[in-house]
């Protein structure tokens, strides 16, 4: 049996490596009664037999999952005579039973092991040991792992639509302004040529006229110069502030309440600095809506001692405070893009995150 790398995908993160410790339930008998070694090896191969089923359910869909599921399954229900460690597969195959789609058809699955685990423990009069934690953990682990499976695939759906939607405004804003370019040069530029053309037809024969003809080559170009440089400031003034939207707009859809901290009137930030905090501050949201596992976010620019300060901060839950900092490629390349313009990123981790980022306010 072919198993995918890596065995278990990384949206599960490394929990279901820990569940694997509930396979010591098989060592419960071992209390109150010896365990030959006949019996010791057969538990070691049908946990040989288990593992290649369990880590082959998380990449599987359709006929391999049920599969999956009921081979789990089944060897919990023959272990079950002798060790009422064989619960421990029932538990395990309800778990596999919520990857099942659509939702309906992985509450059936779940109910029909539920009640083929009843009908087997009337019919061979199985000890309580097995069926109380089969039935009673199983439905438990099985509801949840559905319920976690639902949630898990909504958010990756919204990621989905999230990026699609990004995609989309890239794509619009790109047209926006090859629209802008093509109104702004196009006239400018077949000007520019007429009088190019007329000015070299009567440079020979009306050197004044065509002296005249030159200046307004030059006039035009000009004004054509001034309008682009125009349009790109106001490009380059509205980038951090719709950067700002965006950012608040897509974390609140997520359900992180924003709360934003600007000068009363944004000035006209240099271009490279603008760009640079704009693309830091769509790191730090998708950061956080991707991670952080957030219900509040700060975010604040500030001018101090010559200074730009951007923090964006978020809460963090009990469990994840105080954890070491790593820098993921996002974090690594914007610290380089800061190091190039003499800023730097400072990230802290304690009773909340940070990530806080300077540059010099002049900086053009």
């Amino acid at each position: 049996m072919h198993l995918p790398s890596p065995l278990v995908p990384e949206r599960y993160g490394k929990a279901p490596y820990f569940w694997l410790l509930s396979l010591v339930i098989f060592g419960w008998k071992a209390l109150y009664t010896r365990m030959d070694i006949t019996e010791i090896g057969l538990i070691l191969l049908s946990i040989c037999a288990f593992l290649p089923l369990y880590f082959l359910s998380f990449n599987s869909t359709g006929k391999r999952l049920y599969l999956c599921v009921f081979a789990t399954l089944s060897l919990g229900l023959v272990w079950a005579p002798w060790n009422g460690g064989g619960s421990t597969f029932c538990i395990f195959a309800a778990a596999m039973a919520s990857r099942i789609t659509p939702e309906r058809a992985a509450y059936q699955t779940l109910s029909f092991a539920g009640l083929l685990i009843i009908a087997c423990t009337l019919l061979l009069n199985l000890p309580p040991f097995f069926w109380i934690p089969a039935l009673l953990f199983g439905t438990t682990a099985g509801v949840s792992a559905v319920i976690g499976e639902k949630m898990l695939r909504s958010k990756e759906d919204l990621l989905r639509k999230q990026e699609e939607v990004e995609y989309l405004a890239t794509i619009a804003e790109r047209e926006r302004i090859a629209r802008d370019m093509h109104d702004l040069l196009g006239h400018s530029l077949s000007v520019i040529a007429l009088k190019a053309e007329l000015a070299r037809k009567l440079i020979s024969r009306a050197p004044e006229q065509a002296e005249q003809e030159i200046r307004d080559v030059e006039k035009t170009a000009r004004d054509a110069l001034a309008e682009v440089r125009a349009a790109i400031t106001g490009y380059r003034s509205t980038g951090f502030a719709h950067e700002l939207r965006q950012a608040c707009a897509t974390l609140e859809s997520a359900g992180v309440q924003c709360q934003v901290q600007m000068p009363p009137s944004l000035p006209a930030l240099p271009a490279a600095t603008e760009n640079i905090l704009a693309l830091l501050l769509r790191e730090a949201a998708t950061n956080i809506l991707r991670h952080a596992q957030a219900t509040q976010c700060r975010i604040s620019l500030e001018q101090s001692a010559g200074q730009w300060v951007l923090s964006v901060s978020n809460d963090l839950p009990a469990d994840t405070q105080h954890q070491p900092v790593s820098d993921g490629n996002g974090l690594r390349g914007m610290r380089e893009r800061l190091a190039s313009l003499s800023g730097n990123l400072d990230i802290r981790c304690a009773e909340e995150w940070e990530i806080r980022a300077t540059l010099a306010k002049d900086f053009a």
